[in-house]
């Protein structure tokens, strides 16, 4: 289905993943562990935040990625009786990417081979659209292929959600909301303080910037206000795989339905709460009810 207006616009990477839930706790090494269920269904961040934007009956459109020849039927049927638009995506001769994750029920290991796409030549992705940009209702954005899509957000007007970036990148200075979950930070930023980061990340942008903290909840504000936090919502823990996808799709639905900061990032927990309760999240996404149930409990 093609969309002309109203719709979301997300802009990052689709792949396909093979995911497997053990019966118990990832083992040591040298060690066994039972295989409990698996799957091979859509992944990567943008793929998996828009099985969950479709559940929420948000239209969407997708651009970014190439598909490859062995994952294009997968996403394509996947989507295929879903609110998104595949129009813009583009399928070329190379197979493709397939990460696989295995998980027990506090944590997830993933094993890929990136490098399929990232010593290429030639890109492994298309450029975004100005028109699809322009007729969007607002845009999520990967920022892990450049500046442009935030570019075209600036020059249209659009508000954007992001995830992950530099305090001091272009992509977090003109964003609505960024979600920077706490891997990302104790990764790039090891020596200093959440605090300490947060008061980076607000001074850099008018946008309202998110810490993602798992279990801890998240942490939120915008420039010059102190830093609240967002409790995590008790919840029966299947599997964590994807639960950042899910809050960032928690974000862009509170982006697309024009709610204040509070709503915004309560909204995004319960929908990552929700998403964590069952697996896998592609064909178990969590629906409106998951999150108004979730959110009346609070």
């Amino acid at each position: 289905m093609k969309y002309t207006e109203n719709y979301v616009y997300m802009y990052g990477q689709m792949i396909s993943t093979c995911s497997f839930l053990l019966d118990g706790d990832f083992p040591k090494a040298d060690g066994t562990a039972e295989i409990k269920e698996k799957y091979h269904l859509v992944g990567g961040e943008t793929g998996t935040a828009a099985a969950v934007l479709c559940s929420l009956n948000v239209p969407v459109k997708l651009g970014g990625t190439h598909l490859g020849s062995g994952n294009e039927k997968l996403i394509k049927d996947y989507f295929a009786e879903k609110t998104a638009d595949l129009s813009e995506l583009v399928t070329e001769g190379f197979e493709g990417v397939t990460d696989y994750v295995i998980i027990d029920k506090n944590t997830r290991t993933c094993f890929g081979e990136w490098d399929k796409l990232y010593s290429r030549p030639e890109p492994f992705y298309e450029q975004p659209s100005e028109e699809s940009v322009k007729n969007s209702a607002c845009v999520a954005a990967d920022p892990y292929f450049g500046d442009k899509i935030a570019e075209y957000c600036v020059k249209y007007g659009k508000k954007y959600v992001t995830i992950d970036c530099a305090y001091d990148s272009y992509i977090h200075k003109h964003c609505a909301v960024n979600c920077i979950s706490h891997q990302h930070l104790d990764e790039y930023y090891p020596d200093k303080s959440y605090d300490e980061l947060f008061r980076l990340y607000t001074d850099n942008t008018d946008g309202l910037v998110i810490f993602t903290l798992g279990e801890k909840g998240a942490m939120y504000g915008r420039k010059g206000a102190v830093p609240k936090i967002c409790p995590a919502f008790k919840v029966d823990v299947v599997s964590t795989l994807g639960a950042g996808d899910s809050f960032k799709a928690g974000a862009v639905y509170g982006l697309y339905k024009d709610l204040d900061d509070d709503t915004l990032v309560k909204t995004a927990c319960a929908v990552a709460g929700a998403a964590v309760e069952k697996f896998p999240i592609a064909l178990y996404p969590p629906t409106v009810k998951d999150i108004e149930k979730l959110m009346g409990n609070m």
